[in-house]
């Protein structure tokens, strides 16, 4: 019963925070979760489901900014700067994409959204069955977030949703140590970016 605790926990924090694009209440910020990306720096399938909602979010007025964060770890993988080109060519502008370049789990995400970007309310955007974690870790750190998941990928890749989902429940124990241990992720100087495109 002990190793479901986190994910209880994930589920009660993220009750009623979780919405479709119409019926979200407005935030500052999407906060997009970094995924795959392919050979050619196109979005894997999962990430542009993720990208697809950022851009509706924006266009709706339900956000003034974008935030992507995710991994850049590796000099010939950069997920960051193809999330940041999908949005602009989309038709978002440019000064409203904020990448953030150390997002390399969760976790880290979160921090960093609130200590180095200054984010204090936010629309996490990642596929459904990841949205309870990602509530749930941002939540206890103190921002004032909800959530949009993405399911378009499900009907045509269900074993890899299927993977997915199950990844959750190991991954909701990382998520307990990471806030009882409050882990210190990659950090840096403060940034203005965001503040910037909302125009503060």
């Amino acid at each position: 019963m002990l190793a479901f605790s986190p994910t209880l926990y994930a589920w009660g924090a993220s009750s009623g925070r979780t919405y479709v694009v119409e019926t979200v209440p407005a935030r500052d910020v999407a906060l997009v979760f970094g995924a795959g990306v392919n050979a050619d720096k196109t979005p894997s399938d999962y990430l542009k489901g993720r990208l697809e909602i950022a851009y509706q979010l924006w266009k709706a007025g339900k956000v003034k900014a974008i935030l992507v964060s995710g991994d850049n770890g590796e000099a010939h993988y950069n997920e960051p700067d193809v999330m940041r080109s999908y949005l602009i060519a989309k038709g978002v502008p440019a000064a409203k994409v904020v990448a953030d370049y150390a997002g390399f789990d969760t976790y880290a995400t979160c921090v960093r959204a609130i200590r180095i970007f200054g984010v204090t309310s936010a629309t996490l955007v990642t596929q459904a069955y990841h949205l309870p974690r990602a509530l749930a870790t941002c939540r206890t750190l103190g921002l004032d977030a909800v959530g949009v998941g993405d399911e378009t990928v499900k009907p045509y890749s269900e074993d890899t949703w299927r993977a997915g989902s199950l990844r959750e429940y190991p991954a909701m124990i990382k998520m307990a140590y990471d806030l009882l241990s409050r882990r210190v992720p990659l950090l840096g100087e403060r940034e203005t970016s965001v503040d910037v495109a909302l125009g503060r």
